[in-house]
């Protein structure tokens, strides 16, 4: 048995590996190898001692962790996560974990490695700013280039993996050569950060290019956790109180007031990529906002329809909108809801085409069973609407995937 019933077409739009310390190093080119850091787990579930006995093995399981996990059976999502997950960061035993978990396709999104081509250089919104490192535009990209690689190779021998490339938008011009890079790789999706890279929109017509080429290739960019800032800037945390503590009781990782406001960094993006006309200009291109959640998504819509009808009347850079923003976005994008949000009720408040399953496996927030969670919440919606959530609303982003 599998953990996915064989009722229905389950495909993932969000799984991790769980990189060891050299991830990317590995596979960086000769200069940048002795520049780019380790992975650092203090922002993670991860423990230092963990690894180390992972290393000692010659970066692998011991061969009793892996029959045991797959000893889980179609219990595997429940008890097999983090770095001791099977699959986690070897390719052959991920596809022993998809065998369990029955997902048709599952989109592979990096853990830790996107610290040096995602870093965040603007003042205050410094990204991981305890890293003691100048990055260049060199560095930038060529650590973005040794990812794609480490991602392409993890994913390459299994078709259910599909891997995702990150591509940094600060320099528009390497940009380009990385994007070009990252689909001869074979990478079937881009990740791209969702704050304002290199302090321009990202509707900003020197990237129109890089649009462009995604929409005519038939790859869609992904914005994720971690694509931003996970913490707000100090100021907002200086109450005259102890620090707060984060999720996981430490103080590194995301806390109760980066939470209430995480929806922000997402919805910014995309409404500047809708008041800038990307999705106007170039409607084959596709995206998905991953692992932020979505609850925010119904305000959002109603909210952009109100301002492009308004404003229009005196913001003539809206004139080139044609669609209303609400049918731009449900054509062309979709959300992963987090397990603990009423993925009926949004659906009820917005339109059943919007949202995709996601089991974040391996990491702890997707819950020991997130079929079961939204299953709970799509009662009262229909095996239509089930079937749009579990499959199809993935496949009109990824309609190659179909299998």
């Amino acid at each position: 048995m599998t953990y996915a019933p064989k009722d229905r077409a389950y495909y993932d739009a969000d799984s991790h590996v769980m990189e060891l310390p050299n991830f990317i190093i590995d596979y960086a080119d000769k200069e940048f190898k002795d520049l780019i850091p380790p992975v650092n787990y203090k922002a993670s579930l991860v423990t230092d001692e963990e690894v180390e006995k992972i290393i000692s093995n010659g970066g692998k399981h011991t061969k009793e962790h892996i029959d045991a996990q797959i000893a889980l059976g179609d219990k595997l999502i429940e008890e097999s996560k983090e770095i001791q997950a099977l699959g986690a960061f070897d390719r052959g035993d991920r596809s022993k974990a998809m065998d369990l978990l029955g997902f048709k396709k599952q989109l592979v999104f990096a853990t830790h490695s996107v610290v040096t081509p995602f870093r965040d250089l603007r003042g205050k919104a410094k990204y991981v700013d305890r890293q003691n490192l100048k990055i260049t535009p060199e560095l930038r990209y060529g650590a973005t280039r040794a990812h794609n690689r480490a991602m392409s190779d993890f994913c390459s021998e299994d078709s259910r993996l599909m891997g995702v490339g990150v591509i940094p938008l600060h320099e528009p011009e390497l940009a380009m050569i990385e994007l070009d890079f990252a689909i001869q790789s074979g990478l079937e999706a881009i990740w791209i950060p969702h704050y304002a890279c290199g302090d321009r929109s990202p509707g900003h017509t020197a990237l129109d290019m890089f649009w462009q080429k995604l929409s005519a290739e038939g790859i869609p960019f992904l914005i994720h956790v971690g694509g931003s800032p996970l913490q707000l800037d100090k100021s907002w945390s200086d109450n005259g109180k102890p620090p707060s503590k984060d999720w996981m009781g430490g103080g590194e990782n995301v806390r109760a007031k980066d939470m209430v406001v995480m929806h922000q960094g997402p919805e910014t993006f995309i409404s500047m990529m809708v008041l800038d006309g990307v999705f106007e200009r170039h409607p084959n291109l596709r995206g998905a906002s991953v692992e932020l959640g979505a609850s925010w998504v119904p305000e959002m819509l109603q909210r952009l329809d109100y301002v492009v009808k308004t404003w229009s009347r005196v913001d003539k850079n809206l004139d080139a909108i044609k669609r209303k923003p609400s049918e731009q976005i449900i054509e062309q994008m979709a959300f992963t809801p987090f397990a603990h949000e009423n993925v009926g009720s949004l659906m009820d408040a917005s339109d059943p085409k919007l949202y995709l399953f996601s089991s974040d496996y391996p990491h702890v927030e997707g819950t020991r069973d997130p079929i079961g969670k939204f299953e709970k919440t799509l009662v009262n919606h229909d095996e239509i609407e089930k079937e749009l959530f579990y499959s199809e609303n993935f496949l009109k982003i990824f309609p190659e995937a179909r299998v």
